[in-house]
């Protein structure tokens, strides 16, 4: 990774969730009702949202209780390694992640039991984090 970028992230409040739908489903009016991060992504084999828990309905096969951390961004497309410095510390950890990637920058979510120890875990690997 670049040393002229930043390793800091801000912790977000809140919870989200991470919801299955089948691939040919209509995007559900619920996942386009606020303005705070939501995912949406389909493909052949599922229609995946992610949104805050407060608006996801709840039925479904959806897996809840992810808190979001945001890198500060922008970041450069030529940037590498911005997720790897992230994911590299958790997994020794035993913290998994789920990556987000957006057109100004990146986020992770690691569900929000394991926040604590992800935090005191990337502190140690030279992150500094706003919560």
């Amino acid at each position: 990774m670049s040393d002229a970028w930043v390793r800091h992230l801000t912790v977000w409040p809140g919870r989200w969730a991470v919801c299955r739908l089948a691939p040919q489903a209509d995007v559900p009016e619920w996942a386009t009702r606020h303005t705070a991060l939501t995912v949406i992504a389909r493909t052949d084999a599922e229609l995946s949202i992610i949104a805050p828990e407060t608006v996801v309905p709840a039925d479904g096969l959806i897996e809840r209780g992810f808190r979001v951390l945001a890198f500060e961004g922008p970041i450069p497309f030529t940037t590498t390694g911005v997720i790897a410095a992230v994911a590299a510390p958790l997994a020794e950890a035993g913290i998994s992640l789920l990556p987000i990637a957006t057109y100004d920058t990146d986020y992770v979510m690691v569900k929000d039991a394991h926040l604590d120890r992800a935090i005191s875990t990337l502190r140690a690997s030279g992150w500094t984090i706003e919560n």
